[in-house]
């Protein structure tokens, strides 16, 4: 009997040291992401026709008094909301991306697996077709308006459609599919009736830019992901819990099935917003969840911050390189993260493969 108690001694502090390297471990690697994410939206800010210095950029963003007229126009006006919609829209297709992957239990899901980036397209594809800005609707708002509602509209069918025959993952996942397959058709068919400008309009949409960034568009998005954010911290322990699969987390009373519908429907609203300012963005969504997957496992309390954090430095860096490919000109981002996001997923993949 004391051998047992003296071992069972020895054996708590040895499980205390473990779970503190775990802690830290996993902390370290989220003040990692953090950095380089500052460091990438400084650089950001920074780079442009108009080169400014490291300090030029923090003392102007510290006192915007030490700059001169022309400079404060550039960094407020320009290059500052430039920045900080790209770590937005970033940390908001992270989170979904993150949510999505795991409620779907998939690691190939992002938010354009439901076919909401989809329907967002159609949305703003009929609003560029026909016009709408003629029915009193501001015109730098037309057609983000209808593109979110075209997202909504999505998220609303694919609900209404789990709910009647079950949140099941086969059942989301398929209806998912054929709904991309659908709005893909809709969309060409909009394309095809459009004439050349509107084609033109509704192409480079798609391309996904952050080139329109204003602050107005950031208080929006920045609003809608505030809202989320609690709704994911009150779901972290079920959403861990369903990692060890649906009967683990069902053991420990968690119904799944109303857990899916409720983070179905936080993705869609996220993805929506996300993607009615700035066009479709894609392979942010798939590679920052994967990014910090391999940093931080499973557990939530620290995959969705990183997964938060990475979205955003991806976005943050891609839009950084957009503006540095050819001087003068500005690619659009989604064409950036295509690029990045492609080489970068399969080496993650790669990687993945030889641990296992």
């Amino acid at each position: 009997m004391r051998e047992t108690s003296t071992g069972a001694a020895h054996a708590a502090p040895s499980l205390s040291r473990q779970y503190r390297h775990f802690v830290f471990k996993r902390i370290f690697w989220l003040c990692v992401f953090l950095i380089a994410l500052i460091v990438s939206f400084v650089a950001n800010v920074m780079t442009g026709p108009a080169m400014l210095s490291f300090w030029d950029v923090v003392g102007g963003i510290l006192d915007p008094e030490t700059l001169s007229g022309a400079m404060r126009v550039i960094v407020f006006d320009v290059r500052l909301p430039f920045a900080v919609l790209a770590i937005l829209i970033g940390a908001t297709l992270g989170l979904a991306g993150a949510e999505l992957q795991t409620v779907l239990n998939n690691p190939l899901a992002s938010p354009s697996t439901l076919g909401i980036m989809h329907a967002a397209t159609l949305g703003a594809s009929f609003a560029i077709v026909f016009q709408l800005d003629q029915y009193g609707i501001p015109e730098n708002y037309i057609v983000p308006i209808f593109a979110f509602g075209g997202a909504l509209c999505a998220i609303f069918l694919i609900q209404m459609l789990a709910g009647f025959y079950g949140a099941t993952i086969d059942t989301v996942v398929l209806f998912g599919i054929a709904l991309v397959f659908a709005l893909d058709a809709l969309v060409s068919l909009i394309q095809f009736v459009a004439d050349t400008d509107s084609l033109q309009q509704i192409v480079f949409w798609t391309m996904g830019s952050l080139a329109r960034a204003s602050w107005e568009k950031i208080v929006i998005v920045g609003a809608v992901f505030l809202c989320c954010i609690p709704f994911s911290i009150r779901h972290i322990w079920k959403m861990t819990a369903l990692r060890g699969g649906e009967d683990y987390a069902k053991s420990y009373g968690v119904s799944v099935e109303r857990l899916r519908m409720l983070v179905l429907l936080r993705v869609g609203v996220l993805t929506a917003v996300a993607v009615s300012f700035t066009g479709v963005i894609g392979f942010v969504g798939l590679v920052g969840p994967h990014i910090a997957r391999l940093a931080f496992g499973e557990d939530h309390r620290y995959y969705i911050p990183g997964s938060i954090l990475a979205g955003a430095f991806i976005l943050s860096a891609a839009s950084l390189t957009s503006k540095s490919i050819v001087p003068g000109i500005m690619i659009p981002d989604g064409i950036v993260t295509a690029l990045i996001g492609i080489p970068l997923f399969l080496a993650l993949l790669l990687s993945q493969k030889r641990r296992g």
